[in-house]
Parts: C-alpha cells; structure tokens; sequence
C-alpha cells in the first residue's frame, strides 16, 4: 500500500483544511515545491495535489505551482485534483508531467465526461468521491447529493478509470483516524484499486488500513498527521511495504 502525501494549494502556497472549508485553513509552507521535495526524500512514490482554489474556481488556479513541481520531480507519479472540468485541462496537465487527472464534481454532474476522459486519456483518470455517510458530496463539499459512493464508483469502474479516491469528508482534515469500514466496503464493491482519504493521523491508523489492503485499497493520502508530525511519513510508508512483504 501507497502512502501518498497531499500537498493542498491555496493562493501558491501548502496549506490544509478542515473539512473542506477555505476558511478554517492551516498554512504549512511558502514553498510548495520545497514541501514536495521533502516527501520525496523521505521516501514518497506518488504526490496527491489538490489545486483548492480551483475546485470552487471550475478551473485551475495553481496551476503553474503544479507545473514546477511536476518539472522538479519528472520520475514521480502526480496525481492532480481541483478544477478539472474539460479535456483541454487534462491534456495540459499530462503535458506538463502530472501522471493521473482527478474528476470529482464534473464526474458527478457529468458522468459522461469520465467515459469520454477515459477514451480520450486511457490509464490517466482518477474519480475522486467524497463522502458523508455515504451520500457523495460535490463543489468543494458544499453541496451533498442523493448519489451512494458505491453506485457511482461501479458505474466509473465500466468506464475504466485507474482509481477511485474515497474521501470521508467528516474526517478529512481532523485527525479523528480514517472510516475505515466504509473504505474496505468499497474496495471489495469493486475491482477497481480504491485509494483511502481522510482522517489518517497516526502509524496505529496505517497499520489499520493495512489490515484490510487486500479488499482493494492500493493507498492511503495523508496531509494534516504528516505536516503537524503526529505520522512520521518514511516510518509509515516502511511499515506499509514491511505488511505487503508479510
């Protein structure tokens, strides 16, 4: 299992939130560039980005931030969320070096467009869907719709996406430990590799999702444990690669 650190964007610069919303945000570097060259020292095998801005935007905002890290770091598979509304984004993206686009509100609101993304881009989308109780929610959060996680993640499976990002948004940005139930749930739903997000705050919690790698779940994307030092990340990712070689 993937550890994958979360480099959260907001007006350039590494910040995160609680529960998805830009007001109650933290902000940990200046530097986003120097954040990822960080994780990569300490042992990262992917980056998950998330352009905030432009996920209430519809379009990229830090973009151009994305493209410097996607530059420093060419070897390393980025993964991409936040305003990712038309193929001319994505394109841009897989241009600029990022490995995996995240479709979440558009994926939503326009089922359709993951199917065309996918023919479009093969083995290059991601469907995120972010959850409470079960409902998934769009824009940013702020909208909850009558849509089950489950439901939508089969219908993405058909149209061949690399991954679903499962996010429990009550959880996200609290430290209150990952769903994990509800995380193996989905990965044993369906085939396609399902990547564990939010609430992730100590080693304890690694181990946890460990335990239940093999319904599915390929990774798990820490932010807030990682930067206030509650997870040590090379010390996560060890115990990970120390349970698949069990």
């Amino acid at each position: 299992m993937l550890l994958i650190p979360a480099i959260d964007l907001k007006d350039g610069r590494c910040v995160r939130l609680r529960q998805g919303r830009m007001e109650d945000e933290t902000i940990f570097s200046e530097d986003p560039v120097e954040v990822a060259g960080r994780w990569v020292e300490a042992g990262a095998r992917r980056l998950h980005m998330v352009d905030l801005n432009g996920a209430f935007a519809g379009e990229p905002v830090n973009g151009g931030v994305i493209r410097s890290i996607a530059a420093a770091f060419p070897d390393l598979p980025i993964q991409v969320g936040g305003g990712i509304r038309d193929d001319r984004t994505i394109g841009a993206y897989l241009e600029a070096g990022v490995t995996y686009a995240i479709i979440g509100t558009m994926a939503v609101k326009d089922p359709d467009f993951v199917a065309r993304a996918c023919q479009s881009f093969p083995n290059h989308i991601i469907v995120g869907l972010d959850a409470k109780e079960g409902m998934v929610a769009i824009d940013g959060w702020a909208t909850l719709t009558e849509h089950r996680v489950v439901d939508l993640a089969r219908r993405f499976e058909q149209d061949g996406v690399s991954a679903i990002v499962y996010t429990d948004i009550g959880r996200d940005g609290m430290l209150t430990g990952p769903n994990v139930e509800a995380t193996a749930a989905l990965g044993n739903a369906i085939d396609t590799p399902v990547v564990a997000s939010g609430g992730i705050t100590s080693i304890d919690d690694i181990s946890a999702l460990c335990e239940v790698a093999d319904s599915g779940i390929m990774g798990a994307i820490t932010g807030r444990a990682i930067y206030e030092g509650t997870l040590d990340f090379a010390e996560g990712q060890r115990l990970a690669d120390d349970k698949a070689a069990d």
